[in-house]
């Protein structure tokens, strides 16, 4: 868990995060309350539902940056890792 939130809130994460959230949130903004805004029919609870419309797609680039970058260290390491196994080598040549 402390890994996966350092990684969230490493600065190029965030970023993305944030670009996506904009540019996302803005169009399910406009579709979803758009027609609500034009009339001026914004209560608390509509606006509740708008900041979840622009945080829902901040919280999906975010896990979905995380997952990609923790994949990718797992995948750099498997190689690191086989090669200590014993029998790796020869598992290796099997593989081929």
């Amino acid at each position: 868990m402390k890994e996966w939130l350092q990684l969230a809130f490493v600065p190029s994460v965030r970023q993305r995060a944030v670009r996506v959230a904009l540019g996302v949130g803005s169009l399910l903004l406009a579709i979803n309350h758009g027609d609500a805004l034009l009339r001026g029919d914004v209560s608390a609870a509509r606006i509740l539902r708008m900041v979840l419309t622009v945080v829902v797609p901040y919280l999906v680039s975010t896990f979905s940056s995380v997952g990609a970058i923790r994949e990718l260290r797992r995948s750099a390491a498997a190689p690191a890792e086989q090669a200590a196994r014993p029998g790796a080598r020869t598992l290796e040549r099997i593989a081929s």
